[in-house]
């Protein structure tokens, strides 16, 4: 049997003002403030002292792929968009600060800071549907890329039910999980034993970051 272990690198972007600000992000374009800069390099020559890496993806977003870019270089290697990577689309919450949510939508705020797998956003996915696609990316990269190291750069919104979907977390898994702006986790995968997250939330190369609290 192909035991072979394929190492998945899941990484967050680096920061951005909507994160410093308190700002709902969701597919709205956001680039990396000067600190995500910083901490993408930071990232990216802390990556390169631990790694061997055979390839990297990355959401279409451009905090994603500003952050996926130093990697890249690093390893001379093509940096690859994936859209089944893009974070969560929050429809009427995108670039809207958590405040103004509070006070237009109690109940759903609500929902979201305690079990937002039950949230529905108008225009918005759930994280359900984030969950499926996610999935999807990660079990045709591990297909492509067996017994390989690769990296994958996405958001806050897609690691963690893509994190409980890869190991079966039942709901409300959320806020169970913590990832910080641009630290990542190490998974595992073999045939025998499928995925298994050795590390979770490794942040230690960052001289900065924000811990978040509510969106």
């Amino acid at each position: 049997m192909n035991n072979e272990k394929t190492i998945i690198i899941l990484i967050r972007h680096g920061e951005t003002m909507a994160n410093r600000d308190g700002i709902f992000r969701g597919r709205k374009d956001f680039p990396l403030n000067k600190n995500g800069i910083l901490q993408a390099q930071q990232l990216a020559e802390h990556i390169a002292k631990k790694f061997s890496l055979d390839a990297i993806y990355s959401g279409p977003l451009s905090r994603t792929t500003e952050t996926a870019a130093p990697v890249a270089e690093k390893f001379n290697i093509p940096l690859q968009i994936e859209p089944r990577l893009n974070n969560i689309s929050l429809g009427s919450w995108e670039g809207v600060p958590y405040s103004e949510i509070e006070r237009k939508y109690p109940e759903q705020y609500h929902l979201w800071l305690t079990e937002p797998e039950k949230l529905r956003i108008p225009d918005g996915e759930t994280l359900a549907d984030v969950r499926i696609r996610s999935v999807e990316s990660v079990d045709e990269s591990v297909r492509k890329h067996t017994g390989q190291t690769i990296a994958l750069v996405s958001h806050r919104a897609v690691i963690k039910p893509l994190i409980a979907g890869l190991i079966g977390l039942p709901a409300p898994y959320f806020w169970k999980i913590h990832i910080d702006n641009a630290a990542y986790c190490i998974i595992y995968h073999n045939l025998e034993r499928g995925f298994e997250i050795y590390q979770s939330n490794i942040n230690s190369y960052l001289g900065q970051f924000v811990v978040e609290e509510g969106g």
